[in-house]
């Protein structure tokens, strides 16, 4: 009879593995993994499975992380303008706390990342659309949630792509200025 499963000890290697691939990325390999999780390789395999199985768990555990703190900085907040609730967010985002995120999901908006998280790049796209839809809501623009989601998804891939935050950041401050002025 084999050794039950511990949860306990699963949740403990997988926030120690998220942990590790927000700050280095997926790795191609297992070894630093299990080294970062203080565990081996075969007691990864043996808690998830799979070396993809690992993978897709870091992937929904650093998109869980993601997902919290940032919707909680694009949340309206009563008695402040929306368009400074979204400046006050926009540093958190495209700063290094959104850094690791940007680096481990960017890879999965193209097909690469398909087999990974099958329909990520949808998923992506229409979980911030209801937090921002509210925030556009305050100060009568509710349509608006998705031009805000595709300028804050733009900026994020042209300063991905160029490391010009203070070209992008003089992108969203004009894009907020034309909220204002509605």
């Amino acid at each position: 009879m084999g050794r039950q499963r511990q949860p306990q000890i699963r949740e403990r290697i997988l926030h120690a593995c998220t942990d590790h691939a927000l700050a280095h990325g997926l790795p191609d390999r297992l070894a630093p993994l299990a080294a970062a999780a203080g565990t081996s390789t075969r007691m990864l395999i043996y808690h998830f499975e799979t070396r993809d199985g690992l993978l897709r768990e870091i992937l929904r555990e650093a998109r869980r992380r993601q997902v919290a703190a940032f919707t909680d900085l694009i949340r309206p907040r009563p008695g402040e303008p929306y368009p400074m609730t979204l400046a006050r967010a926009w540093p958190a985002i495209s700063g290094p706390e959104g850094a690791p995120y940007l680096r481990m999901f960017g890879r999965l908006h193209d097909s690469a990342g398909e087999p990974l998280w099958p329909g990520f790049r949808r998923t992506a796209t229409t979980d911030w659309l209801a937090p921002l839809e509210d925030g556009m809501r305050s100060i009568g623009r509710p349509e608006m949630a998705t031009v805000a989601l595709a300028v804050i998804r733009g900026l994020l891939m042209d300063l991905d792509a160029t490391g010009d935050t203070s070209r992008t950041d003089r992108a969203f401050a004009a894009f907020l200025a034309t909220l204002d002025g509605a």
